[in-house]
C-alpha cells in the first residue's frame, strides 16, 4: 500500500513537472508572439485609419466638385477681340486687341494702339513669360520664377490657363481629374459655395466662389502669406457669361493683384469669340529689341494709354 502511494506521488510529481515545463514554455512563446500579434493588429489599424471611408459630407463635396468640372469648356482654341485696361498707381490705360489661346500650350494677348497698330504683346507658355513693347522695341522674356508677383502668388502657366478658362486648379498639377476631387473642400453659404484648397505648412491658399445650383465659378482667389516680406493676393472675378460649346464662358474678367507695395488692376473684356487655329503660337523677337526689367516694361505699357 505504501509502495503504491509512493508510486502515485512520484507520477504526480512528474506530471506537475511536465505541466510546469509546458506552462513555462507556453508563457515564453506568448511573450514572443503576443507583442507581434499586437503590433500586427496595430499596423492593420493604422492602415485603416490612413484611408477611412468618406463621410456623407465628403461625398457631397466631391459631387459638387464634379458639378464644377462639368462646366469646363472643351475647346482646343479660343480666340476673341479684346478690350484691355490696366490701373497701376495713379495711372490707367485702355487698349483694344486680340486674345488667342491654345489649351496646354499658349495664352497670347495682342494689344493695339489707335485700333490698328500693335503696341504690345503678352505671351504665356509653359516655359516663360513674354512682355513686348512694340513702340519702344523693348521686351521681357523670363521664367515665371523670376517675376516676383507671379512667383509669390504661386502662378505658373497651368494656373494662368485655369484662370483664363474659368476652371479649378491644383498647384503643380497640369489639370484636375476625378482622383483629385477629394483634395478640395466645399462649404455652402446661401446661393454660393466656397471651394478651397490649402497645403499643410504652406504659405499659399486657394479658393473659389461657385454658384450652388450650377457649379459655375464666379471668383478665384490666390493668397500668399509672408509675415516678413508681406502678403500677396490675386483676385480674379468672372462675369457676362456666354454659351460656348454647350457650356458657359466668361466674357468679362476683372483681375486685382495686391502686394505689400502696390496694387495692379486688369480688366479683360472679350467680344466676338471664335475658335480660330490659323495663327502663330510663338513670337519671334527681333535683334532690334532690347531686354528690360519688369518695372521698366510696365511703365512703358502704361504710357501707351
Amino acid at each position: 500500500m505504501k509502495q503504491t502511494l509512493n508510486t502515485q506521488s512520484s507520477m504526480l510529481n512528474t506530471q506537475r513537472s511536465t505541466l510546469n515545463f509546458q506552462l513555462s514554455t507556453l508563457l515564453k512563446v506568448a511573450a514572443i508572439v503576443v507583442p507581434l500579434l499586437l503590433a500586427s493588429c496595430h499596423s492593420k489599424k493604422q492602415v485603416v485609419e490612413v484611408t477611412p471611408p468618406p463621410t456623407p459630407k465628403q461625398v457631397e463635396q466631391v459631387q459638387f466638385i464634379q458639378k464644377v468640372q462639368d462646366n469646363v469648356v472643351q475647346k482646343m482654341f479660343v480666340t476673341s477681340k479684346l478690350k484691355f485696361t490696366v490701373e497701376y498707381g495713379d495711372r490707367k490705360m485702355t487698349l483694344t486687341g486680340n486674345l488667342r489661346m491654345k489649351r496646354d500650350d499658349v495664352i497670347m494677348m495682342q494689344l493695339m494702339a489707335f485700333g490698328f497698330v500693335e503696341a504690345g504683346r503678352l505671351e504665356f507658355t509653359k516655359d516663360y513669360v513674354l512682355i513686348m513693347d512694340r513702340v519702344n522695341k523693348q521686351y521681357l522674356k523670363t521664367p515665371y520664377r523670376n517675376v516676383s508677383f507671379l512667383r509669390n502668388s504661386g502662378i505658373n502657366f497651368h494656373t494662368l490657363q485655369s484662370l483664363f478658362w474659368n476652371e479649378l486648379f491644383l498647384p503643380g498639377q497640369e489639370g484636375v481629374d476625378s482622383t483629385m476631387f477629394s483634395k478640395f473642400t466645399a462649404t455652402r453659404g446661401g446661393e454660393d459655395v466656397i471651394i478651397s484648397y490649402e497645403e499643410q505648412d504652406s504659405k499659399m491658399s486657394y479658393s473659389w466662389l461657385a454658384n450652388d445650383q450650377t457649379g459655375q465659378i464666379n471668383m478665384a482667389n490666390i493668397a500668399y502669406r509672408d509675415h516678413i516680406r508681406g502678403n500677396t493676393q490675386l483676385n480674379w472675378d468672372y462675369d457676362n457669361f456666354e454659351k460656348m460649346g454647350g457650356k458657359q464662358f466668361p466674357t468679362l474678367m476683372n483681375v486685382t493683384l495686391t502686394t505689400h507695395e502696390t496694387e495692379i488692376k486688369l480688366g479683360i473684356k472679350l467680344n466676338y469669340i471664335e475658335h480660330k487655329s490659323d495663327w502663330e503660337t510663338r513670337t519671334n523677337i527681333s535683334d532690334k529689341y532690347r531686354q528690360v526689367t519688369v518695372d521698366e516694361i510696365l511703365q512703358r505699357f502704361l504710357s501707351l494709354g
